[in-house]
C-alpha cells in the first residue's frame, strides 16, 4: 500500500476518535479495510456502554467478522489511532489480520512494539506486518486535548 492511502484511511479511522471525544469517551478510533471499502468501524464506547472490553479496535473487527461472515480477516487492514493495548493487539492475532497500521505511540499500554509486541511475537502462530506513527501528530494531539480538558473538569 503506497502512503497516500495510509494516510487516507488513518483520516477516516481519526473522524472515529473525534465522534469518541465527543462522547466524551478517549478519543480512539479503528477501521477495517477490505478491498478499498471499510467493513468496520469503531471508537472508544467503554465508558458509555461502562464496558471493559469496548475498545476502538474490538468494535471494529467485530464488524469486519460479522460483514466477511468470518472470523478470520485476511486481507484486510486495520486502522487505530494509537497503538493497541494487549487485549486489542491479542485480537489482531486471533483475526489474523495481516497489517495493522497506527498512528500515535501508546508508552503505558502499547503492545505493537512500545511496551511489548503481541503481534510480532514469534512464539504465536499468527504475526502481523506493522506501519507506525501515520498522522502521528495529528493523533497524538486530540488524546493530549482530551486529557488535558479532562484533568481541568476534575
Amino acid at each position: 500500500m503506497l502512503q497516500v492511502n495510509h494516510e487516507y484511511w488513518m483520516e477516516q479511522a481519526f473522524r472515529e476518535a473525534e465522534i469518541a471525544y465527543e462522547k466524551g469517551e478517549i478519543p480512539i478510533g479503528a477501521v477495517v479495510v477490505f478491498q478499498n471499502a471499510i467493513i468496520g468501524r469503531g471508537h472508544n464506547l467503554t465508558e458509555t456502554l461502562q464496558e471493559p472490553t469496548a475498545h476502538a479496535e474490538m468494535i471494529a473487527i467485530t464488524a469486519a467478522a460479522d460483514y466477511l461472515g468470518s472470523r478470520r480477516l485476511l486481507d484486510t487492514v486495520l486502522y487505530v489511532t494509537v497503538e493497541p493495548c494487549p487485549m486489542c493487539a491479542g485480537a489482531v492475532v486471533l483475526a489474523r489480520i495481516p497489517l495493522l497500521v497506527y498512528g500515535a505511540k501508546d508508552s503505558k499500554a502499547g503492545a505493537a512494539g512500545t511496551l511489548y509486541n503481541i503481534v510480532q511475537d514469534e512464539r504465536l502462530n499468527h504475526r502481523v506486518e506493522l506501519v507506525k506513527g501515520i498522522l502521528e501528530n495529528k493523533c497524538s494531539i486530540i488524546l493530549s486535548d482530551f486529557f488535558r480538558k479532562l484533568r481541568k473538569t476534575n
